[in-house]
């Protein structure tokens, strides 16, 4: 009962994160980016580009202060939600699909002001990207993605343990803006990729998933291998030890995880023994058969 009330808060608490990540990507872009019209990298920028084509070359009507990139950006996601089913799991493809249909709403019912909030185009790079990469550190945060490069990037980490998510990223971003210098003028492009690189290192300080962290732990009581490997599906190796001053018996466990999980590893090893001693390392570098939970 006490583990399935614990996993319920911790589906409540990512559910948050996914809510309001997509929300802040969404007032990041629509309130600050999208009036000088400036646009993201990625499958976003995609989306976007397409809706500027839909509009102002195919002349579709759209409501005043309404953006179709939302909905672009949802409909080029579904091959990707069958990527991520197959790669990494019924959980994380469900909660993709969540969270893509939060924003994509989120992006569509925000409106878009008539005239831009900052007449600055440096400031509002910064302030946009900082509030749009807040978002989607978030978003991440909560174990789960906004779709489009995210998932390709990840099912390649996944796959190969070495892989660089960021390089699907520069790949999609040097595409969009490719386009970009085609159709619009430079300042277009150079403000859109301070904007991007700004959405990237905010991204960054909030993104705490891809952080290994390694744990030893010191116990007197058994238990805790058992429980780690049953409730995380960790690998623990075990050591026998004894205390200097005490000459007791004790037990060191050592356990590689990912930084998010480090508030579950705290649970399990206080819920049986709440005097056991702790120390974590982040910024391992990790060879071998380690499996990246992303």
């Amino acid at each position: 009962m006490g583990r399935f009330k614990e996993n319920k808060k911790e589906l409540l608490i990512q559910a948050v994160y996914a809510v309001m990540g997509s929300l802040l990507f969404a007032l990041g872009v629509n309130l600050i980016i999208v009036p000088l019209g400036l646009y993201n990298g990625g499958f976003m920028g995609i989306a976007q580009l397409l809706r500027t084509f839909f509009v102002e070359v195919c002349r579709i009507p759209v409501p005043s202060g309404i953006d179709m990139s939302g909905v672009i950006y949802f409909i080029i996601n579904i091959p990707l939600f069958y990527m991520g089913l197959r790669v990494l799991g019924k959980e994380f493809a469900v909660k993709t699909l969540i969270t893509v249909t939060i924003q994509s709403i989120f992006l569509v019912v925000v409106p878009i002001p008539a005239a831009p909030i900052i007449d600055d185009f440096l400031t509002s790079c910064i302030i946009g990207g900082l509030i749009a990469g807040t978002g989607t550190g978030l978003v991440l945060r909560g174990r789960s993605s906004g779709g489009g490069q995210d998932i390709i990037g990840l099912c390649c980490a996944k796959k190969y343990p070495n892989f660089s998510v960021g390089r699907i990223n520069i790949m999609m971003n040097v595409l969009v803006y490719v386009i970009c210098l085609f159709m619009f003028n430079i300042e277009i492009v150079i403000y859109s990729l301070i904007y991007t690189t700004v959405l990237a290192m905010a991204l960054d300080r909030v993104h705490i998933q891809n952080i290994n962290t390694s744990v030893m732990i010191f116990t007197k009581k058994l238990g805790i291998s058992k429980a780690i490997i049953e409730q995380t599906g960790r690998g623990v190796t075990n050591w026998d030890g004894e205390g200097a001053y005490t000459n007791k018996t004790s037990y060191i466990l050592f356990v590689m995880i990912s930084k998010y999980e480090v508030g579950q590893i705290k649970r399990i090893v206080h819920s049986i023994d709440p005097d056991a001693f702790m120390i974590f390392t982040e910024g391992c570098a990790v060879e071998g058969n380690f499996e990246k939970r992303l």
